[in-house]
């Protein structure tokens, strides 16, 4: 794998010096309006949009200090970009938010006034795009995610920006929650890192969850009864799937709670997981939301500022087992050496 200037440049904004990515996801869109709703006991079509905006800012203004980067989304994230500290990178999103559920599949699809080129121009040094993937849904679906995909990794190569391609695994017909899930959920995590670290698709990062549902992990701190997996038989997990990878991946942390998500970051070390970092949201800013509702932006960023940035200060203690980026190639590795 070779590796442009522009992509390289684009890694770096988005990455410590030393090659990990510590970045903040704040690109929800419909899943933040719904906590907003439930806080505020409304309807989710009566948040207002200004309250999107102003988290967002509040978010960015507040934490960006502490991380590599931030991941927005444009509907109403830009200003929000604007904020963020010098030191932090921008990552945008492409997709819309959510997917068709009267359309079979969990089909992907792109917002459709935004192209990675008008991306770059409003600042991205990096494009993020979500995909539902199951294995085992049907060859047309897949096809379908696949090919779209390998448009938007061509779309990226030709504005020569990095490609990161997030990873959300479900089964259809299944609670992505539950326990019948969670026994799958290694093998389907493992599936979707295998097909995108082709080459094909030009992903520069894959953005994925961990391969176990750490509600079901002995010794997590979000388990609740049943455990479907040992301590030791989680780090085998974390070891298959990061040994599936063949490019730079980082965790999300899929709605978990701040200690949640570092226990299993602690697995991830403790397996030699090669992970490269993070990119995570709700993990470090989703209690300051009753915050926001309740009690206004005032009360908001004084959150963020004391708990907020504890939070994500204890997932970067975390990452001193991170793999930089670069170590994926030994002809960057060289490039870093040089420089």
């Amino acid at each position: 794998m070779k590796i442009s200037p522009g992509k390289w440049k684009g890694l770096q904004a988005v990455s410590s010096a030393r090659g990990v990515i510590a970045a903040l996801a704040i690109d929800q869109r419909s899943a933040l309006r719904s906590l907003l709703s439930k806080a505020m006991e409304r309807d989710a079509d009566s948040v207002p949009a200004e309250m999107l905006v102003q988290f967002k800012e509040a978010v960015s203004r507040s934490l960006t200090p502490h991380a590599s980067a931030i991941l927005l989304d444009p509907e109403y994230g830009l200003p929000a970009a604007k904020l963020r500290a010098e030191s932090s990178g921008l990552l945008l999103a492409c997709e819309k938010t959510g997917y068709d559920k009267n359309v079979p599949g969990r089909l992907p699809q792109l917002l459709e006034s935004w192209s990675v080129k008008r991306l770059v121009e409003a600042g991205a040094d990096g494009i993020k795009v979500l995909v539902y993937y199951s294995p085992s849904s049907g060859g047309e679906i897949n096809d379908k995610k696949r090919d779209w995909v390998r448009r938007v990794g061509a779309e990226c190569a030709a504005a020569d920006v990095p490609f990161f391609l997030e990873l959300v695994s479900y089964q259809e017909g299944l609670d992505e929650k539950g326990a019948e899930f969670a026994r799958i959920k290694p093998e389907a995590t493992i599936g979707g890192v295998e097909e995108f670290s082709k080459a094909l698709y030009r992903v520069d990062v894959l953005k994925v969850g961990m391969p176990v549902n750490l509600a079901y992990a002995e010794g997590s701190p979000s388990a609740s009864g049943e455990i479907l997996y040992s301590r030791e038989e989680a780090k085998a997990h974390f070891r298959k799937s990061a040994t599936a990878a063949q490019l730079p991946f980082i965790y999300l942390s899929e709605g978990v709670s701040n200690e949640a998500f570092n226990f299993g970051l602690e697995l991830a070390a403790e397996a030699g997981a090669n992970f490269s970092g993070v990119l995570c949201g709700r993990a470090i800013w989703k209690d300051g939301v009753v915050i926001f509702a309740k009690h206004g932006l005032p009360a908001l960023e004084e959150w963020l500022s004391h708990q907020g940035a504890r939070n994500l200060q204890n997932v970067k203690e975390r990452l001193a087992a991170a793999r930089p980026w670069f170590d994926y190639n030994r002809e960057i590795s060289a490039h870093v050496e040089r420089k």
